[in-house]
């Protein structure tokens, strides 16, 4: 709202107003003067401040008791600059003359009662709300920006609640306040007050589903806007008064007009506002933390059958010194894919961080894993809703980030988020829901990349490709599967006498033949159609994330068709599908033939891998995940530290 206001006065009269300040009373002089007039004079009280214009000489700054010539488009323009002491103690009086200079023909008066309102958030990102700053209106990103934030209050402070904190209108303990955004409201006055005007605090109806706002009085908290309620009024009470509340968002915006929420304050009397301010808040999207982030916390499932795996699994872990939460079989009803279920990620704001884990809306046996093992104090949970029957691809295996990158002079600071989907041309192909892509879009700060996958059995990106970091270069290598290095790496070992060779000597089916791979044609056909699928991401991520050849290891990968026959699936353990723990990577175990008692396979990934301080261990996951289309990472997930680096402080 313009911070101008028209008032009209009428010559015999005292006309009594309300002033706030900050603002400009605009008066038309010409036409209540009286006939005949030619000059008028202006005189105020101490304190009030007053300039005259006109369309053909602009503004003047003028003195009291200074005479003006009375012409069409004179406007008196009125300022206070201070809180008034007592009611209607701001005075401006205007004076007419005719051709008598010194007999007035009539006068007008202004009262002015002068008060201060401001509404107030954390507009400059410092974690405290600073009072009237003058970018509380607006939203800017980069580290010279500024603008308010909000959290989605998505936890859970009590364990005797059944719903995370914000699907109520309760608040249970102060600790639910320090995830909220603190909004105050100065006022100074005079003592007495003029009656009839009021403090009115309203948002928009779209809004009003997004954002709950808590008043706290003295001894509660009550939600006074938002859900279903569009505006609360007050009293505008008399002396130097402070009133504070506490905003939460209710969910993660679906699409990018979504992410600002504003908040006015009107001063209303008879029932319009004379003055009002306003305040925007931005939601805290959602963020990915990538392989190259240090882990906290490990996640797997026991299960009858995986014990041998769970036995490595474990050794693994302990080496790399992280934490590790074992889901018990009676909790996941045999529904062991881990990765497939949720995605760990985090909100963060001056006031307040707070882990969030994805909940996928594939809600198979591991639905409620979220909310009971992870729904708590700071970690919150987004449940992913859709009325469409979710397929493979939303299962969040078809979900990665990569590390920050630089493309084309442009920065992504916190990555690139990674989705499967079907090619263009076809589509009618498998994709993720609406909902999910909607919201990933929606967070802004990691612009996802679509991807081709569905030309996988399972259709998830992690089944080709995953990255991990590396000292050199842009930090990470992008590995991608390849079974046009797995030919290359075969046909090498053939020609080297080693056709004979076994593959899956020891393991758990009939070992196989290097020369009896290789003469398989149909087999070598296919997996040329693999490769071309690919090159095809290969080709989209290096524009994507600015990648050159050498950002990017081949790992030698071998895929086989399902029994659908229109997709594949890996013929033996795919070691792309690795989980990385810092420079700890557990990759599964590919049961390649044995070269001089070493598995050529295992061979070829150490000395693509160490040489960049990677220290690799080799998991059987064949019974317990490879046989179910899956391998390490889609059986577990991993909690990474967040970025050092805060959002806000990205340039967009």
């Amino acid at each position: 709202m313009s911070n101008q206001r028209i008032v009209h006065l009428e010559c015999g009269k005292s006309t009594q107003v309300l002033y706030v300040l900050g603002t400009v009373i605009n008066i038309d002089i010409y036409k209540p003067s009286p006939p005949g007039c030619r000059s008028f004079e202006v005189t105020t009280s101490p304190g009030v401040n007053y300039s005259i214009s006109d369309k053909q000489n602009g503004s003047v700054v003028t003195h009291p008791a200074i005479r003006w010539a009375l012409i069409k488009d004179s406007l008196l323009r009125v300022t206070v600059g201070q809180v008034s002491s007592a009611a209607n103690d701001g005075k401006v009086k205007i004076t007419f003359y005719g051709d008598d200079l010194d007999k007035p023909v009539d006068k007008m008066t202004l009262e002015l009662t002068a008060v201060y309102v401001s509404l107030d958030v954390d507009a400059d990102r410092d974690g405290i709300v600073e009072e009237n700053n003058p970018n509380k209106s607006s939203w800017m990103w980069g580290p010279e920006g500024h603008g308010a934030i909000l959290l989605v209050n998505c936890d859970k402070e009590l364990l005797t609640t059944s719903e995370p904190d914000n699907m109520d209108d309760k608040v249970y303990t102060f600790e639910d306040l320090a995830d909220m955004s603190r909004m105050i409201i100065r006022t100074e006055g005079p003592k007495l007050m003029p009656a009839g005007y009021t403090l009115n605090l309203h948002i928009s109806p779209s809004d009003k589903k997004k954002v709950q706002l808590f008043r706290h009085e003295i001894s509660s908290v009550t939600s006074v806007l938002g859900r279903t309620k569009e505006l609360t009024a007050m009293d505008f009470t008399k002396g130097h008064n402070k009133i504070i509340f506490s905003a939460e968002g209710l969910a993660f915006p679906d699409n990018k007009t979504a992410t600002l929420v504003t908040f006015n304050l009107s001063v209303v009397n008879q029932q319009l506002p004379i003055f009002t301010d306003q305040v925007v808040l931005h939601f805290a999207p959602w963020i990915m933390t990538p392989n190259t982030q240090a882990p906290e916390e490990v996640y797997v499932c026991s299960s009858p059958g995986n014990e041998k795996f769970l036995i490595e699994f474990k050794k693994f872990v302990q080496k790399a010194q992280c934490k590790l939460t074992i889901c018990p079989v009676t909790e996941h009803a045999g529904d062991i894919w881990m990765q497939d279920e949720i995605e760990f990620g985090y909100i963060d704001a001056p006031h307040k961080f707070m882990n969030i884990v994805m909940d996928s809306p594939r809600n198979r046996g591991l639905k409620n894993f979220a909310y009971k093992f992870l729904l708590g104090r700071d970690f919150g949970r987004i449940d992913v809703k859709s009325d469409k029957i979710a397929d493979s691809l939303d299962g969040f295996g078809n979900l990665e980030v990569s590390p920050p990158v630089t493309v084309n002079g442009k920065e992504y600071p916190l990555g690139r988020i990674v989705i499967g989907s079907h090619l263009p041309i076809h589509p009618d192909g498998r994709k993720m829901v609406k909902e999910t892509q909607d919201l990933l879009m929606a967070q802004s700060v990691q612009s996802p990349i679509i991807l081709y996958s569905d030309w996988l059995h399972v259709g998830h990106v992690d089944e080709f490709m995953t990255f991990v970091p590396a000292p050199d270069r842009k930090g990470f290598r992008l590995l991608l599967a390849s079974p046009l290095s797995f030919y290359s790496l075969f046909k090498r070992l053939q020609k080297e006498g080693h056709g004979e060779a076994m593959m899956f000597d020891n393991a758990y089916r009939d070992p196989i033949k290097i020369n009896d791979i290789l003469k398989n044609q149909a087999l070598h056909e296919r997996n040329t159609h693999v490769q071309h699928c690919i090159d095809w991401n290969r080709d989209i991520l290096k524009v994507e994330l600015g990648l050159d050849e050498a950002d990017i290891i081949d790992i030698p990968t071998l895929f086989k068709p399902t029994k659908a026959k229109t997709h594949v699936g890996a013929y033996f353990p795919d070691m792309v599908n690795m989980i990385v723990l810092g420079k700890y990577l557990g990759i599964p175990k590919p049961f390649g033939p044995l070269i001089n008692g070493e598995c050529a396979l295992e061979a070829v990934v150490r000395s693509a891998l160490e040489p960049l301080g990677l220290d690799c261990t080799f998991i059987d996951n064949f019974t317990s995940y490879h046989i179910g289309q899956g391998e390490v990472h889609c059986g577990s997930n991993v909690r990474r530290k967040p970025f050092t680096l805060k959002w806000w402080n990205m340039e967009i």
